[in-house]
């Protein structure tokens, strides 16, 4: 399907999203799960300890939904969580950040720009809300978010490492 990002149309998440935002997240947590079973909880039962509710009742979250229009329906294709708070850290100076917590772009409508969209839109709000710089965190089997992350300009600052013993 041809697509122009003019067809994405971005808005803060409602109420009336969420049954539509929580099949979303589901689907984020299984992918993550089925990549590597070892380290992340089945999707059922991150669903039973995190809601995206949580994120619509803070000042300091938001959520944003990515619709296209099919038929006359606007249908929510991705969506993205964030969360503004100070960094502090006895070791580094303070700083107002956002925080990117979950971006999830449905595969049929994925390399149409809706991802980027997103983060555009995310970042652009926190800094309204003061943030001076933007985090997320993604996990190395990740390559097509990790590429996504740099073609928005994130770039590495901390290198966390690991070791099963």
């Amino acid at each position: 399907m041809a697509m122009d990002s003019n067809s994405i149309t971005l808005r803060s998440a409602t109420e009336k999203d969420l049954y539509t935002l929580n099949d979303l997240m589901f689907e984020l947590h299984d992918h993550h799960h089925k990549a590597v079973p070892n380290d992340f909880k089945s999707a059922n039962e991150v669903q039973e300890e995190k809601s995206i509710a949580r994120y619509l009742d803070s000042p300091e979250c938001l959520v944003l939904v990515a619709t296209i229009t099919s038929d006359n329906n606007p249908i929510i294709v991705g969506f993205v969580t964030a969360q503004f708070c100070e960094l502090t850290s006895p070791i580094s100076k303070p700083s107002l950040v956002g925080n990117v917590d979950e971006l999830y772009v449905l595969p049929k409508w994925r390399q149409y720009g809706v991802a980027a969209a997103l983060l555009t839109e995310a970042e652009t709000r926190l800094q309204q809300l003061g943030a001076t710089q933007i985090m997320v965190e993604v996990w190395d089997f990740n390559q097509s978010a990790l590429n996504l992350y740099k073609k928005q300009g994130f770039f590495p600052h901390i290198h966390c490492l690991r070791k099963k013993i």
